[in-house]
């Protein structure tokens, strides 16, 4: 008969096989890539975005609610415009991104809003006598250039 130790080991190996499986690649706005006259919200509507997701940008700011409906820009150094910038989504909650070139967000609607979930928690089986690091759910999501 097997320990609950032994269980609980085999039980944390399979999470760390499982766990890189889950991991998303996101292209945003997909084969239309971070352009102006798409639809960003619909292209995000049905996906969950969760905590520790990452988000690859190409001259795109993080922006507050009242930033992005007026397409207010921050000052230019807070622009990630190398098109290998990432942001890690850290933290639950409503999240706004703009593209800062021109008028690309005023009159091209270059612009994203997502809401990014909680990570669940694993069901807990048995105290184990070591910490198991936390599985968790990467996936990147690229601005890409459009030029």
């Amino acid at each position: 008969m097997a320990s609950p130790n032994a269980f609980m080991i085999f039980l944390v190996l399979i999470i760390g096989v499982i766990t890189p499986a889950l991991a998303k690649e996101y292209i945003v706005g997909d084969d239309h890539g971070w352009t102006t006259g798409f639809d960003y919200q619909a292209w995000a509507k049905d996906k969950d975005f969760l905590v520790g997701d990452k988000l690859g940008s190409h001259n795109v700011f993080k922006v507050n609610g009242t930033e992005f409906e007026k397409c207010i820009k921050p000052p230019p150094d807070e622009a990630l415009t190398s098109g290998n910038d990432t942001i890690v989504l850290a933290t639950p909650g409503r999240k706004w991104y703009l593209c800062g070139v021109g008028q690309h967000c005023e009159v091209g609607g270059q612009k994203l809003a997502i809401t990014v979930q909680a990570l669940a928690q694993p069901p807990s089986i048995a105290p184990s006598p070591f910490h198991a690091k936390k599985p968790s759910r990467k996936t990147l999501i690229r601005f890409p250039a459009w030029w």
